[in-house]
Formats: structure tokens, C-alpha cells, sequence
């Protein structure tokens, strides 16, 4: 089966064809850390890594760059405001980013670059595209230099517009532009602006601009051609249409598809400081289990508009206990789970393949989870070890196996299930111990404590089995 992404650019569903067979390269635009992540990010940081984790089960050996933005306007002015360094303002909310995408099992990039890590290449490119009649140095003796967008036939292409109907850039002043579209790559020191912030450079002290960063670093690190190129659907424009512009016409083919993750709203509403509707990572994490959030955010079709509610998390975590507890009813009585079949249903992958279709590929994993339960109430062990197998191996590929990092390091799930589950299991022991006994007064005493505190019981060819009350 071919694997077809949603092309940006072309505005159609297309086959992958990588540059070199075998690989794929994949720059994502991470975090600005100008403050704490919020669930927008969390959505596009799981969309991409499930299609890392479906590239890898394809055979491909993935290259994923994602960087981090830690120098740019609001760094500097938010900083300034919470009375600290810039860069210890960038730092700390950069670690924040990286706790929140640990604890929703985001796996590491290949390569995590920051951008002041990199103001050489910023430069050179910047010298290669004045070099080409693509760009120039203020007339205002500012220190600003600017893409000249009218030399560039190409601009608009990726998000479809003429240059015509194009707003003014706004990330620096108009007073050294030849053009208002005319965008930054690189904006010279200012007066009130920490010296610490700026680089020497043949135009003058200075910092780079936010489009010419992340060209710089997605050709250091997958060369002037790589793959795909992704990032959330507000970064369209004018960021990576800015990009692309800059780096083709300094002589890079760049990206060959582009992928973008759709919004996340609440109340059908976009977040916002004025609406009071924003809702941070840190408070999602410890109000519920990461393992549960990882599932709903994951769980829309990577291109639409997921909206968010207390309710539509709550229907995510009541689907995933129906998978944990088909898991918890199927696996051995002694602990043992079996691993994963190495191959996902066809029906699994087909819908993987088809652009990604995370809806479609949970129809087939439910779906085996129902059989299974189905051949475990039938008493045909075969069949329910082989739905478990299945089910195991589609968990896997989402980032969702409870036998794999981060859920499998506290036992299970999370903390609290690993200890409620050693306490009843001592109980059941000690339940199945009496029983062997014949002292049936003894197992029954046992039965109904648990029974009081709202823990069932239920006798399976494999071994006792308990469900809290309330769960599926």
C-alpha cells in the first residue's frame, strides 16, 4: 500500500515519494517559548508525532527536526515585564515545553536546534540572497534587511494568493522598505533592547527575523531538499509562505510537501487572553490522566478543527478504559502480556495510509477490542489473545501501548491504577489462597469488602479479574 498526505502547496492528497528511498526528512516549527504551552500545541505536537511513528512502521528511517524559537519580539518584551533575562525567559518556558510533550509520550526529534544557535547560517543566507537581487539592506540605516517580495515571481504560491491582495508585513517598520510586503530577515539593534540580544553582522548589530530562522535551520540539518515540511495551520502564512520564498530564492528546492495540523478550539471559539478561554498544558496534565489526552487530542482527523469540551474529554477517557480493560481482561492472569504482533490489520493500516486518517484506523482498533471481549465472554482464548495481539499493535504505532514508555515506567497507566491495581491484586491473592483452603467464608468476606468499596469481581477461565465501579 502507498502512504498519501495532503499537500498544502498543491492543495491535494498525494503519494509520498521521498527524496531518498528509505528516509524521510521532516522539520516541524516547535515552540516560540515566549510562555507556557497551551493544548494548541499539545494537538500539533501529538499530530506529528503519530506521522513520525506511522513513517517509522513503514519502514522509513526519520530525520525529525523541530526547533526552538528563543529569540524574537515578544521573548524580549515578556521578559522584560516578568523582570528576568530574556534568555532565562526562553529557557524556562523551552523546559516547560519539553515536560508537557514527555508527558504525553511525544518522542524526542532527531534534532532539537535553537535558533541563536545558529545566527551564522542566518547570515550566510541572508548574504545569499542580497548576492541573488533578493534582498537588501535598509535605506534608513536601521540595520534591517529585507526580502524584496516583488523579486520573487513565486510569492503566494504556497497559500495561494497574489502578492496584490497581500496585508503589509508587520514585523518590522515600514520606514526602510522598498515594498510594505516586504518582510524582515534580519532587524538591526535598538535602543532600550538588551545588548545580549544582537549580533555582529556585515549590516550591523542585530537579531534575525522569526521566517529566516527556521530556513536556516531545516537546510543545516535535512540539506536543501528534504521532504516534509509541517506545522500548525495558523503558521500558513505568513511564516512558512516566507520561508518558502526565502529559501528558493536563495537556490534551496526546500520542502517537497507541506503538512499543516488543524486548530484547536473551545466552545468553538480560538483562544484568546480576551475571551478567558485558554487552557494550559500544565493544568490538563495534572487534572486527568496524560495517557487519556493523548488519545483525544489524537483522535480528529489531523486536518479538521477539533473543538474541545470537558464532555469530548471525558467520551475519550470512557472509550480508553473500554480498550484498558479489554487489555486487563485479556492478558495473562500472572501479568504477563503478550508483545505485539509486528503487523497492524490491514484494515489499520489502509487508513493510516490514506492521509493519515486517525478516525478510521479507531474504528478498526474498537472494533477488534469488541471481538475480543466477544471471544473472551465465548470462553475462545485463541481468538481473544489474537484481537489482544492486534490491539496491542495499533496502540503501539499511536503512542498509546500501556507496555510502552512513558505509561509502562509506573507500572501501568499512571501512578494511582498502579497502586490500586497491587492492593486488590494482594486481595484477590489472598481471595483465590482462602478458596483453595475451602474456606469459602473467608473468600466471600473478601469478595464483598471490595464489593463496599465499589470493586466487582469476576471469575474468568484465566483468573479473578476486578472493575472499579464506573468503568466500562
Amino acid at each position: 500500500m502507498t502512504f498519501t498526505l495532503y499537500d498544502t502547496q498543491t492543495r491535494q492528497v498525494r503519494e509520498f515519494v521521498p527524496r531518498e528511498p528509505g528516509k524521510a526528512g521532516l522539520y516541524v516549527c516547535g515552540a516560540t517559548v515566549q510562555g507556557s504551552p497551551h493544548i494548541g500545541h499539545l494537538r500539533t505536537a501529538v499530530v506529528f508525532d503519530q506521522l513520525t511513528r506511522w513513517l517509522g512502521y513503514l519502514g522509513y528511517d526519520v530525520t525529525l527536526v523541530r526547533n526552538v524559537t528563543d529569540i524574537d519580539d515578544k521573548i524580549l518584551a515578556k521578559a522584560a515585564e516578568a523582570g528576568r533575562p530574556w534568555f532565562a525567559h526562553a529557557y524556562k518556558y523551552e523546559q516547560e515545553f519539553t515536560a508537557a510533550h514527555d508527558a504525553l509520550g511525544v518522542a524526542r526529534p532527531t534534532y532539537e536546534p535553537r535558533a541563536t544557535g545558529h545566527v551564522t547560517e542566518m547570515v550566510e543566507l541572508i548574504a545569499r540572497l542580497i548576492d541573488a537581487g533578493h534582498a537588501y539592506p535598509a535605506e534608513d540605516s536601521s540595520g534591517d534587511v529585507y526580502f524584496d517580495a516583488a523579486s520573487w515571481p513565486d510569492y503566494g504560491r504556497l497559500t495561494n494568493q497574489s502578492p496584490a491582495d497581500m496585508q503589509p508585513a508587520e514585523d518590522a517598520g515600514p520606514a526602510g522598505k522598498r515594498d510594505p510586503r516586504d518582510f524582515a530577515l534580519w532587524k538591526g539593534h535598538k535602543d532600550g533592547e538588551p545588548a545580549t540580544a544582537s549580533w555582529p553582522t556585515p549590516w550591523g548589530r542585530g537579531r534575525p527575523g522569526w521566517h529566516l530562522e527556521c530556513s536556516a535551520m531545516a537546510t543545516k540539518y535535512l540539506g536543501p531538499r528534504f521532504d516534509i515540511h509541517g506545522g500548525g495551520l495558523d503558521l500558513r502564512f505568513p511564516h512558512h509562505e516566507n520561508e518558502q520564498a526565502q529559501s528558493r530564492a536563495a537556490g534551496d528546492d526546500f520542502a517537497d510537501y507541506w503538512m499543516h495540523a488543524g486548530l484547536l478550539t473551545v466552545g468553538g471559539d480560538k483562544m484568546s487572553k480576551s475571551l478567558g478561554n485558554s487552557l494550559f498544558a500544565a493544568d490538563l496534565l495534572a487534572g486527568g490522566r496524560p495517557i487519556v489526552l493523548r488519545y483525544y487530542l489524537g483522535s480528529a482527523h489531523y486536518r479538521s478543527t477539533l473543538d474541545f469540551s470537558p464532555e469530548a474529554l471525558a467520551e475519550a477517557g470512557a472509550a480508553f478504559e473500554r480498550i484498558e480493560t479489554f487489555i486487563e481482561r485479556a492478558s495473562d492472569p500472572a501479568g504477563d502480556a503478550p508483545e505485539p504482533a509486528g503487523a497492524v490489520p490491514d484494515e489499520f493500516a489502509k487508513a493510516m495510509n490514506d492521509d493519515l486518517s486517525i478516525p478510521s484506523a479507531l474504528a478498526v482498533l474498537h472494533e477488534r477490542v469488541r471481538a475480543g471481549n466477544t471471544a473472551l465472554d465465548a470462553g475462545r482464548g485463541a481468538d481473544a489473545a489474537s484481537a489482544l495481539s492486534d490491539v496491542l499493535a495499533m496502540l503501539r504505532v499511536l503512542g498509546l501501548s500501556p507496555l510502552d514508555e512513558p505509561w509502562a515506567s509506573s507500572g501501568g497507566p499512571d501512578a494511582g491504577k498502579a497502586a490500586l491495581d497491587a492492593l486488590v491484586g494482594a486481595e484477590l491473592t489472598a481471595r483465590a489462597d482462602a478458596r483453595a483452603a475451602k474456606d469459602f467464608a473467608a473468600a466471600d468476606a473478601i469478595r464483598d469488602r471490595l464489593k463496599a468499596a465499589g470493586i466487582t469481581i469476576e471469575d474468568t477461565p484465566h483468573g479473578a479479574r476486578y472493575t472499579l465501579e464506573g468503568m466500562n
